[in-house]
This record gives C-alpha cells, structure tokens and sequence, in this order.
C-alpha cells in the first residue's frame, strides 16, 4: 500500500499499540520458545484519497507450525487480503506456501485480482521519459492533470512455483506457471469526479489527454495492444539457498537463474522469452541483533518482442508482496515513483542494514521490533523502442522526451519492522529520491521485509 502527501492516513492501531506497550515488555535477547499449531497476524487497511475515495479492509495471514519442532520454520502460511477504494481500486489475494503439502517439495501459489483506477505511468526507458512534476500539481500554473500520469490497469494473475532439492545441498530446481491477463485503458474520469465539488473537478481526457492516451495518439503504444492482454508463461530455473531463516536471514545466500517463456500457442498476444537472475546475501554484524543484507537483480529479453504492458513487471520466484512491478516504488525502489524505469532490460540493487533494538513478549507472542536502513538502485539496461515512433509527433520533443540522458536512479530511507512469531512482519518504509525526475518521496506500509 503506497500512502502519498495528498492521502489522508490512518495507520495501524494495533500497530501503534504493539510499539506503545513494548518498552514495559522488554527482555534482553530473541525468545526462543517454539510455537505450536495456528497462529496469525492482522492488518487492517484504512485511508483516503482524494481522487480514489476511501479505503476499507485488511489482510490476516495464518501460519501452521506443527509441533512446534522446527519454529520459526512453518509447515503452511495462508494469506488473504481484501482491500478497496469506493472510487474502485482495490486488492483480492490469497497466497499460500508450504513445504509440506508434498514431500520433498516448496509449493506456492498466487491467486490475485487488483483493479486500479490511477495506476501509475511515466513512459519508458526512465529518464529518456520526462517527468514533469507540474503538469500533476493542481495549485502550479502549469497544471494538466493529476491524472496525467496515470491510467486504468487491472489486473488478474494466478501464480503457482514448484521448487525441489538437487542432490543432499542448497541446490534447487524451480519450476512454475504463472497466468497473467492486463485489461487497460484510460483513467475513468467521470467516475472519479463524481464525489468531487464543481469547482475542483478533474478534467475530461478530451480537454487534457493524459501520457497514456498521447502514447496512443503518436504510435509508442501500438494499437493492437492498447488495451492489454492474456500473458501465460512457463519458466524453469535453478536456485542455490543457505539462508538460516526465511523472513529475515542473518546470514547466507540465496541466488536463482530463472528462464521465463510466454509461448504464442498457449494463446499469448506475442511470444517472447526473458532470463531474470537475482543474487541476494545475509551478513551478521551482531549474532541475533545486527545484519547487512543486499539484493542485486537483473532481467534481459532474449527472444521475442514483449507487450509493454509487460515490461514492469519483476521476474520473481518468491512474492513479499501483491505486486511485483518497477523499477520505483515498495518492491524495488523505495522513494521513487511506481514504475519509473521499465524497460527492456533492468538491473538494480538494494542494500539494507537491518537491526533488533527490542525483543518483548505481547499477549503470549513473541515479537521483535526492527530497524533498517537502506540504499536503492536501479535503471534500464536495454530499451524500449521509442525513437522511431516520435518523428510526426504534434508536440515539443523536449517536454516528453530526453534520449541518451537514462543514468543510474537512487533512493534511500528508513524502516521499520514489527515483527510477530518471526513470521508475520508489519513493515513501514519511507524512501526520498535522489534526482527530483523521479519524484520526491514515498511512505509504505505492508508486510515482510523486501527480500
């Protein structure tokens, strides 16, 4: 969830309640009482936004752990969130992961369905795009929209992985099929309009077209795929993991290679292919207390031509969250704009320095409080065709477009993490962006930590 300065916030109480009582509660070390059985957490989700209206709902995740004898490991986590705006946005998910559903065998599923009214789009090939922060800011005399920026994208997306041991080591193979159809068009402006006043109404597409319908109008956006389209894709990989803990590892590696093909016979709108390697490590600082952590990934095309629809999306094993799309914002780059740079190809980094100040017990749970912080970076490595399409274009090249300028976009900020059983992670973020092409700053709240 990704709360910006114009939204109204209501945070967590049970948030604010764990952080209150914690310090009357403090013990000197990790807990190390197994746990036993079911046990969950809860996430309510309250705010307003001024174009999007209010939002209502939350999300439970439930965890299995047996008898207790290999806690904080679990044998099944359940997770189910329902979130929505009254303007019409909103989060179905349920995501489940176990490694005991089948001997021998990691097997997660992703079933979601997240219509958005105002979903983010800045164009391609990140800085090569110019952001033009005015065109959205109502109270700027260069004023357009605050929905220039902005389209209609739902989307629906079944995901199901498959990982097994090679041989007695941290080897695995992985395997999965992930379904994925985006239904997209402009932003339904009478729809958001109608709870606002005369005097501070949106104006119509006609009068003030956004990014989105101006991509359209030039050709970037080719016709037949305007719209979105169904995406099935078939990938198989290998990983290699010695993490001594899921959630938050204090120490190893867990790195995968992973090939994703969207084949034309399973009835994708085009077929093309892309290889996706992620390199995450765990060092620890202080036993229990203190640990740096990085992630370094990079995805290319090497075959095929990839719908631009799908060019945000981050090619993942393992989902923390909903979405998993960028370059900018929660999943990647925190502090910059939701996908800023997507391209071709992308590469990125994030480094973190994790540590647990506080450990407490709370209606017989056990918690930990976390602080992190972090530096993000990422750009794109190869583009998007632009170029060729801009040459009639009605319009001043320099107000849209900056070709050779894409460089390297960096963030940083600080978290913090509740975390309950070892397990359930409230997490809150704040990032600022280093370049104001990028935005200014972004505040998040949701689960787990990043990677």
């Amino acid at each position: 969830m990704i709360f910006k300065k114009e939204i109204i916030r209501a945070l967590v109480p049970v948030f604010f309640v764990v952080v209150g009582f914690s310090p009357l509660l403090a013990e000197d070390g990790p807990v190390q009482n197994g746990k036993q059985g079911w046990g969950f957490g809860v996430l309510p989700a309250i705010s307003f936004d001024a174009d999007l209206g209010f939002q209502y709902g939350g999300l439970v995740n439930f965890f299995h752990y047996g008898d207790g004898s290999r806690f904080p490991d679990y044998d099944h986590s359940l997770y189910f969130e329902i979130s929505r705006y009254t303007g019409g946005s909103g989060v179905f998910r349920f995501y489940y992961d176990s490694d005991r559903l089948f001997e021998g065998l990691r097997v997660t599923t992703d079933l979601t369905y997240m219509p958005e009214q105002a979903y983010d789009f800045y164009g391609f090939n990140g800085y090569e795009s110019v952001f033009n922060k005015s065109w959205e800011d109502d109270g700027s005399a260069d004023y357009r929209s605050r929905m220039f920026y902005k389209m209609q994208h739902n989307l629906f997306r079944f995901k199901t992985d498959v990982q097994g041991a090679i041989g007695d080591g941290n080897f695995r193979w992985i395997a999965g099929v992930n379904l994925l159809n985006f239904d997209i068009g402009s932003v339904d402006i009478d729809r958001l309009n109608r709870r606002r006043s005369d005097e501070d109404q949106l104006p119509s597409l006609e009068e003030q077209p956004g990014l989105y319908e101006r991509y359209l109008d030039w050709g970037i956006i080719p016709e037949k795929h305007s719209t979105g389209g169904f995406v099935p894709e078939i990938k198989a990989g290998v990983v290699f993991d010695s993490r001594d803990n899921r959630p938050n590892p204090m120490r190893g590696v867990w790195t995968e290679a992973v090939v994703l093909v969207a084949p034309e016979f399973l009835g994708a709108t085009t077929g093309f292919s892309k290889l996706a390697i992620t390199h995450r490590q765990y060092f620890t600082i202080i036993p229990e207390d203190l640990s740096f952590a990085c992630r370094l990934g990079w995805q290319h095309t090497i075959l095929g031509d990839v719908p631009w629809y799908y060019q945000s999306q981050i090619i993942t094993s393992v989902m923390a969250g909903s979405t998993s799309t960028g370059l900018g914002g929660v999943r990647s780059l925190r502090g910059i704009r939701r996908n800023r740079v997507v391209g071709d190809g992308m590469v990125f980094g994030n480094f973190e320095l994790r540590w647990k100040p506080l450990y407490f017990s709370l209606l017989n749970q056990q918690f930990y409080l976390g602080v992190n912080s972090f530096l993000d970076a990422g750009r794109s490595t190869s583009k998007v065709d632009v170029k060729s399409h801009i040459s009639g274009i009605d319009a001043p090249i320099d107000d849209y477009f900056d070709f050779g300028a894409e460089a390297l976009h960096v963030s940083y900020g600080l978290g913090i993490r509740v975390v309950m059983n070892r397990n359930f992670i409230i997490a809150v973020d704040y990032g600022r962006a280093v370049n104001e092409q990028d935005g200014d700053s972004g505040f998040y709240v949701g689960l787990n930590y990043l990677f």
